[in-house]
């Protein structure tokens, strides 16, 4: 699949922090997501919906390989987040793990990470996301709640993080026995993906929480 991504030097959202970050095309979302058309929070907020299309009618941004000459100019350590709204590109629900692996590459020496709605029935997809994680470049399993971030813990492949309820603000034990970390990025104003990190550790053993925001958090249904 050819998807176009917009590449920013230095972001200005307040959640993410003055670092790197892109947004992928709607096309690269995979029909796997729940929240695809259903509550998705890039596709809500104005500026937020006006620039995914612009990036996705090929306004803003650029190919592939423009995106990965981007991420290999990068300064050495550089900590970037990929897929502020967007997923990783697929063709027919498949990871393209050419590109993937493109982007790997130009991550090498960087501290690169984002999150996939994709399915990991798929055992190619499992394949590619445990590679990319073993070989520097973070992706956190996205899941809909924490049963289904128990599923994906399983798995052992990948970082896990999950959406929680609106009202969550305190750290939790879901059924398996997993700790789930609500994201401190969402209930402290001074922390921002820049200072925590957390999400680019590929051998992180917690669960990131994720309470559902944006301006249509109200659509999405939550299921412990």
């Amino acid at each position: 699949m050819d998807i176009n991504v917009q590449f920013i030097a230095k972001s200005s959202n307040s959640k993410t922090g003055s670092i790197p970050v892109t947004n992928s095309d709607r096309h690269s979302c995979p029909d796997s997501c729940k929240l695809k058309d259903n509550g998705c929070y890039a596709s809500a907020g104005y500026y937020t919906r006006l620039n995914w299309d612009k990036v996705t009618c090929g306004d803003r941004g650029g190919n592939w390989d423009s995106l990965c000459k981007s991420i290999a100019s990068l300064k050495p350590g550089t900590l970037w987040r990929h897929n502020v709204s967007g997923d990783l590109p697929h063709n027919n629900q498949l990871i393209d793990d050419r590109k993937l692996y493109k982007l790997i590459a130009a991550n090498r020496g960087k501290n690169g990470f984002t999150y996939t709605h994709h399915s990991m029935e798929s055992k190619r997809n499992r394949l590619a996301i445990e590679s990319s994680n073993h070989n520097g470049f973070t992706i956190n399993l996205s899941a809909d709640n924490p049963g289904d971030a128990d599923k994906l813990m399983a798995l052992n492949i990948a970082p896990v993080c999950s959406i929680v309820p609106i009202t969550s603000t305190n750290n939790f034990i879901t059924k398996a026995g997993n700790k789930v970390i609500i994201c401190p990025a969402t209930i402290k104003d001074n922390i921002t993906c820049k200072t925590c990190k957390m999400c680019s550790y590929p051998e992180r053993k917690t669960i990131i929480g994720f309470p559902a925001h944006g301006a249509t958090k109200a659509k999405i249904r939550f299921e412990s």
